[in-house]
C-alpha cells in the first residue's frame, strides 16, 4: 500500500520545474534554443520537407544546443503539419533531448475550456506521456483561470507552463493592452491580469517558480503601458523575438531591466541559419548565448543605477510621486505593476474578463 505524499513532498514537486530550470540557467546561461524546422530551412539544409527532414533538423539542433543552452523549445506546428509522422518525429526528438538531460519546452500554445484541456496533461505531463516535456506554452484567452486545473496537473507532475502575456508580434498589442471592464483586475490591462494570475501560482515558492510568462523582447518601452514589471515576477519568463524578429541587446535591457536571472531568451533562426554543419551551429549558439547573457547582466546592473538616481532625487520628487503615481497604480495584490503605468490607460481599448 502506497502512502500519500507529505506536504513537503508535494511542495517540492510543485516547485521542481522552476528549480531545475534555474539550475540549468545558472550552469549554461539564459539561452533557449528554438527548434523550428521551417520549410525554407529544411530546403537550405538540403533536407526533405517532410517529417524525416524535420526530425533530422531537430536532432542536429539538439546536438548544437547540448551543453551550450539552458533549454530547447520545439515549435509544435512545424511537426504537426506532417500529421501522424510529424507527431512521431516529435516524440523521438523529445526522447532524445531527455536522454541528453536537456530541459524541453513544447511551444503548442494550447488553451480552451477546463473540461477539454485536461487531456493535455495526459499528452505532456504525466509519466509515460507520449510527448513528455518539462513545460509547454499556453494561451489564456478562454480566461486565465480556465488554465488552473491544467497548471495544477503540470505542477503536481514536476512540470511547468509558460502563459502568453505580452507576445512579440505587433498584432497582439491591441488585445493585450486592452483595459479590463470588470473582475479582479478591473481597470488594468488584459496582459496585467494574466501576469498577476500567473504570479499567484508562484507565491510562497523559494527561488524561481514553475509558472512562467511569455514576454516578447520586441515590445520595448510599450511594456510600461501594460503595467507589467518583469522585475517583480518570480516565475520564469520566456522571451522570443531576439535576433531574427529584430530585438537586440538594447531591447533586452529595456524590457527586462531589474530582472534577476529568471529571463530565458529563445532564439531559433539566427542559429539555424548557420547550419547544417554542427560545428557552425554550435559556434552560433555559443556566440548568441554570450550576447544574451551579457545583455541580461547589464539589465540587472541598470536597475542598480536607476535606484541610485532615484535615491538622489527622491526628496525633490516625493510630492509628485505620492500625488500621482501611487494613486494611478490602483488595486491588485500581485505587486507586478510599474507605478502609474499599471492601469494601462494610455491604450484606448477595452476588454471584459479575458484574464479571469
Amino acid at each position: 500500500m502506497t502512502t500519500a505524499p507529505t506536504s513537503e513532498e508535494i511542495r517540492a514537486l510543485r516547485s521542481d520545474f522552476g528549480l531545475r530550470l534555474s539550475n540549468s540557467m545558472a550552469k549554461y546561461g539564459p539561452l533557449c534554443v528554438g527548434i523550428d524546422p521551417h520549410r525554407k530551412l529544411l530546403t537550405d539544409w538540403g533536407y526533405n520537407v517532410d517529417a524525416d527532414g524535420a526530425e533530422m533538423f531537430a536532432m542536429r539542433m539538439l546536438q548544437a544546443a547540448n551543453g551550450r543552452a539552458a533549454a530547447v523549445k520545439f515549435q509544435m506546428p512545424m511537426f504537426e503539419r506532417y500529421g501522424a509522422k510529424g507527431f512521431a518525429a516529435l516524440e523521438r526528438v523529445l526522447y532524445a533531448a531527455r536522454q541528453m538531460g536537456m530541459i524541453t519546452i513544447v511551444d503548442c500554445l494550447h488553451g480552451g475550456l477546463s473540461t477539454t484541456i485536461s487531456a493535455i496533461a495526459d499528452a505532456y505531463f504525466k509519466p509515460g506521456a507520449p510527448l513528455l516535456a518539462d513545460a509547454i506554452t499556453l494561451l489564456p484567452y478562454y480566461g486565465a483561470r480556465s488554465l488552473a486545473n491544467l497548471i495544477d496537473d503540470a505542477l503536481d507532475n514536476g512540470r511547468g507552463v509558460f502563459i502568453a502575456s505580452l507576445t512579440s508580434n505587433e498584432e497582439g498589442r491591441s488585445l493585450q493592452s486592452a483595459i479590463r471592464q470588470r473582475g479582479e483586475y478591473n481597470g488594468k490591462t488584459v496582459a496585467f491580469g494574466i501576469a498577476s494570475t500567473a504570479q499567484k501560482h508562484n507565491v510562497g515558492i523559494e527561488g524561481m517558480g514553475s509558472v512562467g510568462l511569455i514576454v516578447g523582447a520586441t515590445i520595448g518601452k510599450w511594456i510600461k503601458e501594460t503595467g507589467i514589471d518583469p522585475a517583480k515576477f518570480t516565475g520564469p519568463i520566456l522571451s522570443p523575438g531576439f535576433g531574427w524578429q529584430g530585438a537586440e541587446a538594447e531591447d533586452l535591457k529595456t524590457v527586462f531591466k531589474g530582472t534577476r536571472g529568471n529571463v530565458l531568451v529563445t532564439v531559433s533562426r539566427s542559429i539555424a541559419s548557420q547550419g547544417p554543419d554542427i560545428a557552425d551551429l554550435a559556434a552560433a549558439t555559443e556566440a548568441i548565448a554570450l550576447d544574451v547573457r551579457q545583455a541580461l547582466m547589464e539589465a540587472m546592473d541598470g536597475d542598480d543605477d536607476d535606484e541610485a538616481d532615484a535615491s538622489a532625487s527622491a526628496s525633490a520628487d516625493s510630492a509628485a510621486v505620492s500625488g500621482s503615481s501611487d494613486s494611478a497604480s490602483g488595486s491588485g495584490s500581485s505587486g507586478l505593476s510599474d507605478k502609474g503605468a499599471a492601469d494601462g490607460r494610455s491604450s484606448g481599448s477595452s476588454a471584459d474578463d479575458l484574464a479571469d
